[in-house]
């Protein structure tokens, strides 16, 4: 189950949470000098780490130790000598307190594979030569669509070696061009999901690494791998050309197994021209087009010891070019939780909908009961269903997401493709043989298995939902890149997509990794003038430099920063945000940027009106620049953070100048438009106190009702309550009318649609030409009931949340709402109430950070913490009393308090 772990309940000053290179115990990590990282917990108020000391162990044997640091970060970069290349190793934390006590924790990481010469394993594949692409089907009746006919069988490899001696340890390093899934001696090897991933192949091919001690034995052991061609030769996106191989034509499989012996002895199974391999019951598999798989073509224990394999072919021996290799940085797409169906309706013979009352990306696992051999199940995936109740698959454009299944007879078999992801809330069962129960299939929810960061709930079952709707708009795009959508043929990386929803995203999960991932490939695709395209991986599009899509190349690394204080984000993406500002600014030297702006998509789905695209644009381009010149000011580059701060000047007065009039009035006069010039600061004081009233102005002349697209979405809530119309903030969260979020959830949405008109009453389904209803850009509110409902967010100054703000903002219908986030130091929660006059608002701060707390009430005299006066609590310093607010300065800790609402 993809959830929030439970804080730990400690008695003192605590480290949990334990990361190497912000991952929990990784295995195969790539570099030498990683960083150490971890959390706090205390239920002392004002507790903070005086100091820390590491010690890094090999077998036992210390390799470095740090000795006690007086300091507060609470991660520290590997100081001894370089770690060894396939290595395990322990490391131990020591924590002092204020109180002068020691707390301890330890974890472990090891090491991938260093050197390229380290490498043994050689390129395999099928051997085309001798063998042709495809197979033939078992008999013409075999079910293929014309695109899924173009897909050629995975193949089966395997290896049988001889273990002489006990294993101590034993690790497998494998990676695909295509999808690859391991066993060893019959066994599963691992639970990750689609590996390797997808990266820009064409720059860097990730490896994972894998314990496989227990698996093995002394005597015959057999290694195998189940190959498929994925995003490297299968269909990615739109592009349906006879067979899109947008980076090979033929998958191919690499993978090395190292065994130590209790003697020092190390024996190496490496991919080469000794391993075999067959065809096998995967008939085709492809992300887009489905599965189907044949169980009377099934190989039986085909990767354990013992197996005759005397009928199976040489694998062609590629050689062992390992150049693009990197260790894996970033948790894989795992299988977090499975659904029940939740309605079955029988729609003819052997013909069935499965309902599984939620929107997903993943897989169908079946059971199939008293089915003769030959006869074929079809399973058909779609969203939503169509008035006469059959399902609706339009908006899939050529995606066919269908899988098959063709019984052996078996009295009971179970199928579950492995190569494949639908986006789906609805299954058609057709073919299926007897009646079809609850029992007999299950919905397998996959996605990038990032840790679980963030959570909210308050007393508003509707906003309670919207953001269930965010959270898995999240887990049904977030797989193994940031898409745009699960279901049809597409499933891109949009830049834009990405950085708008990333602030949302990292309250609800851990998504560091995740990014830095993204942002490498996005880095390789930059071209050589600084233009960025408008999706990473760089596939089928040949557009760069989009006004908001480009800017990921600032806004990512800038925001990962804030949210979790690794300098090292900038480090490496500097050179990426100078390139493209500099590539903008030189296209448009007057600073209103007009010239160099590719596809231009605006603010893209806006209701009913066009926000000026030279306003847009040039805002973000003050946006741009002003990240670049605070993440110069971070790594210490004085003479270019005055060139770039002074630059953004420079742009803000040319953006007033050119679009701005003498009453406030943005030129287009869209709500967007309004938006990003008061978000971004480009407004002097006047013009922007004038900008608001005309923003709400807008609101107030269409009912209260938003226009708002990709780009302005995310701002309109804060914006309005920065500005103190939070009602009218809470009046768009509540309102249910179209164009709302409250619309499609009337209507039944569990996930966020693309578009606002996705299906209305008045037209039904929207333009199938581009119409998902799992997309999180319009969910990119999300970060506003986090900061502002719940009242969690940061000074504009702090880094990591080191500096925290508590401002909850009531209103609206709810009563209640609380919310919770992990920050790097440790666990801040939030908890406000009102109930007969009475305001109550609990708050935890981790150790070692600080807040600002504003407590909202009508008579800020009232405010008591614990039943005191503010002013006499220790540990707490009341700054200020508003006529809406008490606002004090508390230290880490827990705390209740009360006022007047």
């Amino acid at each position: 189950m993809w959830q929030l772990s439970e804080s730990p309940n400690v008695a003192r000053l605590t480290p949990y949470d334990l990361r190497c290179e912000h991952r929990v115990d990784p295995l195969g990590i790539g570099t030498a000098r990683p960083r150490l990282s971890w959390r706090l917990a205390s239920p002392i108020r004002g507790d903070r780490q005086e100091a820390f000391r590491i010690r890094v162990l090999r077998g036992g044997v210390p390799v470095w130790d740090s000795g006690w640091r007086t300091e507060r970060d609470t991660y520290v970069d590997h100081g001894g000598a370089p770690l060894a290349s396939q290595t395990d190793y322990l490391w131990q934390l020591e924590i002092r307190d204020a109180a002068g006590g020691v707390s301890t924790a330890e974890a472990t990481f090891a090491t991938g594979i260093f050197h390229d010469d380290e490498w043994e394993a050689h390129w395999i594949e099928h051997d085309y030569e001798t063998d042709g692409y495809f197979e033939p089907p078992v008999d013409r009746a075999e079910p293929r669509t014309v695109r899924q006919a173009t897909i050629a069988p995975p193949r089966y490899y395997r290896r049988s070696f001889e273990l002489t001696q006990p294993v101590t340890r034993a690790r497998v390093y494998a990676t695909a061009h295509g999808l690859y899934l391991l066993s060893a001696n019959g066994n599963r090897v691992g639970n990750d999901e689609l590996t390797p991933g997808w990266t820009d192949y064409r720059e860097r091919l990730v490896y994972q690494t894998y314990d496989v001690t227990d698996l093995l034995r002394e005597g015959e052991n057999v290694i195998g791998a189940v190959l498929g061609e994925g995003w490297w030769s299968g269909y990615v996106g739109w592009d349906t050309r006879s067979h899109a191989h947008h980076y090979g034509k033929k998958p191919q499989l690499l993978a090395q197994l190292v065994v130590d012996h209790p003697d020092g002895s190390r024996t190496v199974v490496a991919t080469d021209g000794r391993w075999v391999e067959h065809v096998g019951p995967i008939r085709f598999a492809d992300l887009l087009m489905g599965e189907s798989y044949d169980a009377r073509l099934e190989l039986g224990d085909w990767s354990s010891p013992g197996y005759d394999a005397t009928e199976w072919a040489p694998a062609a021996d590629l050689g062992g070019d390992v150049s693009t290799l990197i260790a894996a940085t970033t948790d894989p797409v795992r299988v977090t939780e499975d659904l029940p169906a939740i309605a079955i309706t029988r729609r003819g013979p052997g013909r069935f909908i499965v309902d599984f009352g939620q929107n997903v990306a993943g897989r169908v696992r079946l059971r199939v009961r008293g089915a003769q051999a030959g006869d074929r199940i079809r399973l058909r995936h779609g969203e939503m269903l169509e008035s006469d109740g059959e399902l609706y698959t339009a908006n899939l454009r050529t995606a066919d997401a269908t899988d098959y299944f063709v019984s052996a007879g078996a009295a009971e078999e179970f199928f579950e493709p492995i190569f494949t992801v639908h986006g789906f809330r609805y299954v058609e069962v057709d073919g299926y043989p007897g009646e079809l129960t609850a029992a007999d299939v299950t919905g397998r929810v996959l996605h990038s298995d990032t840790p679980v960061a963030g959570r909210f709930d308050c007393s508003d079952p509707g906003v309670n939902q919207l953001l269930s709707n965010i959270r898995w708009g999240q887990r049904g795009n977030f797989v193994s890149v940031p898409t745009d959508c699960p279901q049809r043929d597409e499933r891109l990386g949009w830049t834009a997509d990405a950085q708008i929803f990333l602030p949302t995203a990292a309250y609800q999960s851990d998504v560091l990794t995740f990014f830095e991932n993204w942002y490498t490939d996005l880095a390789a695709a930059q071209t050589d003038e600084g233009a960025i395209p408008d999706v990473i991986p760089h596939v089928i599009t040949g557009r760069h430099g989009t006004p908001a899509w480009a800017d990921a190349a600032t806004i990512v690394p800038w925001t990962l920063y804030r949210i979790y204080g690794d300098e090292r984000v900038l480090r490496t993406a500097w050179p990426v945000m100078r390139r493209w500002v500099d590539y903008v600014h030189r296209a448009n030297p007057d600073l209103i940027w007009r010239n160099r702006t590719s596809g231009h998509y605006g603010d893209w789905l806006q209701v009913g009106v066009r926000t000026d695209r030279d306003v847009l644009a040039t805002a973000y381009f003050a946006r741009s620049v002003e990240f670049t010149a605070a993440a110069a000011r971070v790594l210490g580059l004085d003479d270019e953070a005055a060139a770039y701060g002074e630059l953004r000047e420079r742009i803000a007065a040319a953006f007033v100048a050119e679009f701005i009039d003498a009453e406030g009035r943005v030129r287009g006069e869209t709500q967007t438009g309004y938006l990003l010039p008061l978000a971004f600061g480009l407004l002097p004081e006047e013009a922007e106190q004038a900008a608001v009233k005309h923003l709400v102005a807008d609101l107030e002349q269409r009912g209260r009702s938003l226009t708002t697209g990709f780009a302005g979405v995310a701002l309109l809530c804060p914006i309005l309550t920065r500005y103190g119309y939070g009602e009218l903030a809470y009046d768009l969260l509540h309102d249910d009318r179209y164009p709302s979020w409250g619309y499609s959830i009337k209507h039944g949405a569990t996930t966020i649609w693309e578009r606002w008109d996705g299906w209305t009453e008045e037209s039904g389904f929207g333009p199938v030409a581009m119409n998902s209803f799992n997309h999180y850009s319009l969910g990119s509110v999300g970060e506003w009931l986090y900061a502002d409902v719940a009242g969690i967010s940061q000074s504009p100054e702090s880094i990591a949340f080191r500096d925290l703000v508590i401002r909850p903002r009531p209103g609206g219908r709810l009563t209640w709402a609380e919310g919770s986030y992990d920050t790097p130091s440790g666990r801040v929660s939030t908890r406000w109430e009102i109930a007969d006059g009475t305001l109550t608002l609990d708050v935890t701060v981790p150790p070692g950070a600080g807040a600002t707390v504003h407590l909202p009430t009508t008579d800020p005299s009232s405010a008591q913490e614990a039943g005191r006066p503010l002013h006499e609590v220790d540990g707490l310093t009341l700054l200020e009393a508003t006529p809406d607010a008490a606002i004090c300065r508390i230290a880490s800790g827990t705390y209740h308090f009360t006022a007047q609402a």
